[in-house]
């Protein structure tokens, strides 16, 4: 009796332009972005609305200056009341957070998963030639791999 192969059937190895592993396949292109004059009582009221929890911040010509988040905003609250001090006036570049990290849209997913596991970011904008072009999350990179499931991921 011969040996049995316990990984099921194999299936024919795709050439590498069919499987999708780029960042900029799986990245979101329609962002939610904040401007850095903007209130932060627009960015909380915009957050809670879009069910989002941050965003990027851009300027006039669509370049990142920054990202802003639910963390961002709840600090401020935090300071506003220990300062006693009003929050509607407060603006996103002074609470943003302006050195931000970003990802190549031609990195691998599971190079940018294990980005995001060393950085302990829930999300990186995608820049290219100085302008915004998307933004990958956590969540990309589990609905990418879901996605991929039945390829062999080496």
């Amino acid at each position: 009796m011969g040996i049995k192969s316990f990984q099921g059937p194999r299936m024919s190895k795709p050439s590498g332009d069919e499987i999708p592993f780029k960042v900029s396949d799986f990245m979101t292109k329609k962002l939610i972005t904040f401007k850095p004059e903007q209130s932060i009582q627009e960015v909380i009221e915009t957050l809670i609305s879009n069910r989002i929890s941050g965003g990027p911040v851009v300027n006039e010509d669509n370049e990142l200056v920054g990202i802003i988040s639910e963390g961002d905003c709840i600090s401020h609250i935090s300071k506003s009341r220990y300062y006693n001090m009003p929050h509607e006036d407060e603006k996103v570049e002074h609470n943003m957070i302006k050195d931000v990290e970003t990802i190549d849209g031609d990195m691998n997913i599971f190079d940018a998963a294990d980005k995001f596991l060393k950085a302990k970011r829930r999300r990186f904008p995608i820049v290219e030639n100085g302008k915004l072009v998307g933004q990958i999350s956590q969540k990309d990179i589990l609905i990418a791999t879901t996605n991929l499931k039945s390829q062999n991921w080496k």
